[in-house]
């Protein structure tokens, strides 16, 4: 009984190969060999002609991987649509949307390389070239590349430099906003069943404050309401109060930070306390942020607030075993986005 051949795997079909060739050549009957192994006679003929021959033998007969459809792209068309990607918006190729889609992609490979491939096709290819769908992190338009990159190359060694000579510390210094009734993260659910997750119906908020240095000290602060001059000052004496050396604080540009009150009272330091300023639209270059990301996505919005509880009290206390916990402090000068920074 005749089998078909092209159902064995590649490695048994190369030891039929080679058990047939080696039996005829011994003297045995091509058509019996055949017939024992089930398989056609003409077949072996082929395989004959394959191992005969100067420079032929046996290891023409091994298996060997199908080499499958030539690609459409080239090595170096994928490169090409690795930095089209990467890095870069459809904006800048004449698209009137700033997120990639495979549709997108597939429409730029057409007017490009006049190369048409299915939206699979696409998805695949992207994923060979390790480009994975991500949610991207918002950035301002208004940012300065150049004062950022200053910031990073001249500004902060200078900043660091200059605080080493006068045996200053240096903080990162920022404020951030708590709602009762924030959800953040994510929960699973059955599909398309979106879960319900109980909050307080009364809309309780809080503000805080914070200053973090690369080797774990941290100090904060929660008050009510937006900041102002006045009330910056109130926290930087809470800030300074018995610090024995002088301090660089780190601050964005928010209006309440160069109030006149505010100049007039870290003049009457004497040089104790001095600001600097983070480049605008640049929140990432603040290692402080990280702290906020961390506490909003761990505490409230995680376990909401029971009945009577307050939402100060509870920010309080999360803030304070941040505090306490100097390793996780630390973590937050790890980021990439702040790597710049020394263990100062």
């Amino acid at each position: 009984m005749k089998k078909d051949g092209r159902t064995h795997d590649r490695k048994t079909k190369e030891a039929l190969r080679l058990m047939a060739v080696a039996r005829i050549r011994e003297g045995e009957e091509v058509s019996a060999v055949m017939a024992s192994l089930g398989l056609c006679r003409t077949t072996a003929y082929k395989w004959l002609g394959k191992v005969s021959g100067r420079g032929r033998g046996l290891h023409c007969l091994a298996a060997r991987k199908g080499t499958g459809r030539k690609p459409k792209l080239t090595r170096t068309q994928k490169s090409q649509v690795f930095r089209w990607v990467n890095g870069k918006n459809p904006l800048q190729y004449g698209f009137d949307f700033a997120l990639w889609t495979r549709e997108a992609v597939r429409e730029l490979i057409v007017r490009k390389f006049d190369v048409s491939l299915s939206v699979t096709s696409v998805g695949s290819l992207l994923a060979e070239l390790g480009l994975t769908p991500q949610k991207p992190l918002q950035r301002a338009y208004q940012r300065d590349p150049e004062a950022i990159e200053r910031w990073q190359r001249d500004t902060f060694p200078a900043i660091a430099k200059q605080a080493k000579a006068d045996g200053a510390e240096i903080y990162f210094w920022d404020e951030s906003g708590f709602r009762a009734d924030a959800v953040h993260g994510k929960t699973w659910a059955e599909r398309g069943k979106t879960p319900v997750i109980n909050r307080p119906g009364q809309r309780q908020s809080i503000s805080a404050a914070s200053a973090i240095n690369a080797k774990g000290a941290f100090w904060f602060a929660t008050y009510e309401g937006g900041l102002t001059g006045e009330l910056f000052v109130d926290l930087l004496k809470h800030l300074m109060y018995r610090r024995k050396k002088p301090l660089h604080l780190v601050v964005d540009g928010l209006p309440a930070h160069k109030k006149a009150v505010v100049n007039e009272y870290i003049t009457s330091l004497e040089g104790r306390l001095t600001l600097q300023f983070l480049p605008g639209y640049a929140p990432d270059l603040n290692p402080d942020e990280l702290v906020w990301s961390h506490a909003k996505r761990t505490g409230v919005a995680r376990k909401p607030l029971m009945k009577g509880e307050k939402l100060q009290e509870r920010v309080h206390e999360q803030l304070h075993k941040i505090g306490e916990n100097k390793k996780l402090v630390r973590s937050f000068f790890k980021h990439p986005s702040v790597a710049y920074i020394s263990d100062c």
